[in-house]
């Protein structure tokens, strides 16, 4: 066998599914009558397009047909061109016409549609492969309607996946890590599968050749920075609409970039908005991880607190789809037990409590509680039965589960005695983090599906999502709690969201574990901006004793870096920079006028005080350039220190270093004495 015959055999070989493709080009290729003349392939790059287009080559030269190759990225936009490279489909009857990477002459569909494609001789077929889907012309024409086929070509199932990486001789242990990365893109597997894990069982991530490779083949070039970001967005975002693009990138042409975005040929326009391609989703992702760490959690962060605006300003209806969109960040957090599914699940209703549906909550608590829970319900149910929310599924009234957040801004009497875990967290509240005038706390105090338990199930997501949408659009809330039974499945997962176990509470023999934060040490917005980034401490915002010194003083260490380092991520937003829970540490002096500015002065004292010998000088340099004079990127900051990336990266890391010891040793401040009345002179 030659080695144009094994080429081929292996093509053949490594070429799956794409059945509906191929029944397609076979009937053209057998000339069967009411088969189309000209198919035109499209989908985006790295799918598979070539390969079909190899596939009815060899199909036509075992048919004995001519085949004629024409590559668009040599055509440019010139008809002659094409006319000169394509002559024998017009002269020889049967020729099989294969044009690929069509959108590298785009320009020229009109023209081989109206004049070339006319010409061609008997029984000759075209194939066409582009990452554009074809002009609308071509349906319109009720002509070209009865000879024209569009085939778009979609991404591989998790099956084809497999069997293609089993092609390409993957072990089946290594393929699901390919699998997921891939998203079902034939270029990405192949890739993937050409990088093995660096040690056997090791977990798979892609790097450095690879994802330039998927970048340079899956993206291609692009017309600026401002898109690139754009993309970086599109690739984090479950959704992107153009106020997200807007909020994202500030002041930018976002409405241009956002039909740039529409019409690319990897990304998805749906009546919710734009979303890519899987595989270019995963790539993107991992490169610019790969490539600028900081970056990367920028944009998250970012992503999340325009998550948290759309949430605040969506209807009542449409809330909780915006929570599952935010929620969409963190799919990956908790592998390999995720506990949460992003996708919504529109066969179960979240509706209000209505009176015909008390004895169902009823028994449902009874069932899966026990008796002195379902009594606490009624308590509940009678004292706040707005806090209830009761699930359905699709087309039934009958309750299937419910949850109650519940509202409260002072103790009584009755709710203690008739609920143990309130007074517990009574208790906890008045010790440690006493409300205000005009707070109040929330708690999401029932949570029961059929079954009992809070194992993970869609139920339990809808739970979370109307859990979270409460906590999003509240007003006022300083204290808020949830109750789980499994805090050995929950805890680890609160624990990340910044939830800490602050009682666990004996409800008739059932132990209800009780988990907390306070709101006054982290605000919301600082949450979903902390929550967003990867390679952070939780912070702890559950005083451990009673707060004397007001909300945020004595922060742990790990609290106390990252609010620095928030501090300076938020330099140059003024608005953001004076939520920052450092305001009541002891870097700034009590009940000063402008405590935003002691703060400002605070990090300047310690950045300069940093400069203690040469490295020190070097990190001051590469800190003050990154954030006080806000480079653009972490690579342009490098650029305009005359550094090498990974120098840079080193002297930023001592910055932050020495900035925090600095600034925990500085000494606490206090207010200047106010001058001692002066009696008149007699």
């Amino acid at each position: 066998m030659g080695l144009a015959d094994r080429l081929a055999a292996a093509r053949d070989g490594a070429l799956v599914g794409r059945e509906p493709e191929r029944v397609v080009l076979d009937r053209m290729l057998s000339g069967a009558a009411q088969a189309p003349v000209v198919a035109y392939l499209h989908g985006p790059g790295g799918i598979g397009k070539s390969s079909l287009v190899r596939y009815a080559a060899r199909q036509a030269e075992l048919a004995g047909r001519r085949v004629v190759h024409v590559d668009g990225r040599f055509l440019e936009t010139d008809p002659r061109r094409l006319e000169e490279a394509a002559a024998p489909a017009c002269s020889e009857p049967g020729t099989v016409l294969l044009i690929d990477t069509f959108e590298q002459c785009q320009p020229l569909e009109a023209w081989l549609r109206e004049t070339f494609l006319l010409r061609l001789a008997d029984h000759a077929i075209v194939v066409v492969a582009g990452r554009l889907a074809p002009d609308a012309e071509w349906s319109l024409d009720p002509g070209w309607a009865q000879l024209f086929t569009a085939l778009p070509v979609r991404a591989l199932d998790p099956a084809e996946s497999d069997a293609l990486l089993a092609a390409r001789g993957v072990p089946a242990e290594q393929r699901g890590a390919f699998v997921a990365f891939a998203g079902g893109s034939p270029l990405a597997l192949s890739l993937a599968a050409s990088v093995p894990p660096a040690a056997p069982g090791a977990p798979w991530y892609p790097a450095g050749d690879t994802l330039t490779t998927l970048v340079e083949r899956l993206v291609g070039d692009l017309p600026s920075a401002l898109h690139r970001r754009a993309l970086e967005v599109v690739a984090q975002a479950y959704v992107t609409r153009e106020p997200l693009l807007r909020a994202v990138l500030g002041d930018e042409d976002t409405n241009a970039v956002f039909s740039w975005l529409r019409q690319l040929p990897y990304i998805e326009v749906t009546p919710e908005g734009l979303h890519p391609h899987d595989a270019v989703r995963a790539t993107l992702e991992a490169d610019l991880r790969w490539r600028d760490p900081e970056r990367y959690d920028d944009v998250r962060a970012h992503v999340s607190l325009a998550g948290l605006e759309a949430v605040r300003s969506a209807t009542a209806d449409d809330a909780l789809l915006r929570v599952a969109e935010w929620m969409f960040l963190f799919r990956d957090h908790d592998r390999p037990d995720n506990l949460y599914d992003h996708r919504t699940h529109p066969h179960i209703e979240d509706t209000p409590l209505r009176p015909e549906d008390v004895p169902g909550v009823l028994r449902m608590a009874e069932e899966a509680e026990g008796p002195a829970s379902a009594a606490a319900v009624a308590h509940w149910l009678r004292r706040q039965p707005e806090a209830f929310r009761v699930h359905r599924y699709a087309g039934s009234s009958a309750p299937v589960a419910f949850m109650a957040i519940l509202r409260l801004d002072a103790p009584l009497p009755e709710d203690r005695a008739a609920d143990p875990v309130i007074a517990a967290v009574w208790d906890l509240v008045e010790t440690a983090a006493p409300l205000g005038p005009g707070e109040h706390l929330g708690i999401r105090r029932f949570a029961v599906q059929p079954g009992g338990q809070q194992r993970p199930s869609p139920l339990m997501e809808l739970s979370s999502r109307r859990t979270i949408a409460e906590e999003m659009r509240s007003h006022g809330r300083a204290v808020t709690f949830t109750v789980f039974e499994d805090a050995d499945r929950w805890g680890r997962y609160l624990a990340k969201a910044g939830l800490t176990q602050v009682a666990a509470v004996d409800v008739g023999g059932l132990r209800q574990h009780v988990f907390g934060r306070d709101w006054r040490r982290q605000t919301m917005e600082q949450w979903v901006r902390h929550r967003a980034r990867t390679a952070v401490t939780p912070v702890a915002t559950w005083p451990a004793t009673a707060s004397t010194s007001g909300p945020g003083d004595q922060l742990p260490r790990a609290a106390f870096e990252e609010a620095v380092l928030e501090a300076l991520r938020t330099w140059h937003t003024p608005r953001e920079f004076a939520t920052s829970v450092l305001l009541p540490s002891h870097l700034v002096t009590p009940g000063s006028p402008d405590p935003t500015s002691d703060l400002r002065g605070a990090i300047t004292t310690a950045l300069d005080a940093i400069q203690t010998d040469p490295a020190g000088v070097k990190a001051h340099e590469a800190l003050t350039t990154t954030y006080i004079t806000a480079s653009r990127t972490h690579k342009a900051a490098a650029r305009r220190l005359g550094v090498p990336y990974g120098t840079y990266r080193r002297h930023l890391a001592l910055a932050k270093e020495r900035l925090i010891e600095q600034l925990l040793r500085q000494p606490p401040t206090t207010p200047t004495p106010a001058p001692p009345h002066q009696l008149p002179e007699k």
